[in-house]
């Protein structure tokens, strides 16, 4: 077989295992007008928790551009349980290294930084509301292209 045919092959093979993958449980992408997240605006996503059994991993994706004027992005996110019990809380979420290197995942012009909430359990059944608003002191934060939550069975779950 021709080396060329080997690679294609093995391309496809990458390509046919990647997709098999498990869907996650829940996903919603937020894309921001003009590549710019003001201060008043929020985003909102309700995830509903069937089984408290299950333990759970949560991932708040960034995507910003290489552009991006900061070496990281504060944002508070406020949750709301079934009951309707309240939290807010300010995280944190590194763009850049120290030494001016992504953190994320870069891809062409475009940065993926994720922030990971793992192997967390949820104590009620019902619809979890989470709302995400940026915490930088500018009235908006520029060349930022989506703000995604993705909510994934841990793998302590699929023994």
């Amino acid at each position: 077989m021709k080396r060329s045919h080997k690679v294609w092959l093995s391309l496809l093979l990458v390509l046919a295992v990647a997709s098999c993958s498990e869907a996650p449980m829940y996903e919603k992408v937020y894309s921001f007008e003009n590549q710019e997240w003001k201060q008043d605006e929020k985003m909102k996503f309700v995830v509903d928790i069937k089984d408290t059994s299950k333990i759970y991993d949560f991932t708040v994706l960034v995507r910003t551009t290489t552009d991006y004027p900061y070496n990281n992005l504060w944002v508070f996110m406020k949750s709301i349980a079934p009951d309707g019990s309240t939290g807010r809380e300010p995280f944190q979420i590194p763009i850049t290294n120290p030494d001016g290197t992504w953190v994320g995942t870069k891809s062409g012009s475009t940065v993926e930084t994720p922030l990971y909430f793992k192997s967390r359990k949820m104590p009620l059944k019902g619809k979890y509301t989470f709302i995400l608003e940026q915490g930088i002191t500018d009235s908006k934060v520029t060349d930022i292209l989506d703000l995604i939550l993705r909510v994934d069975y841990a793998s302590e779950n699929k023994d």
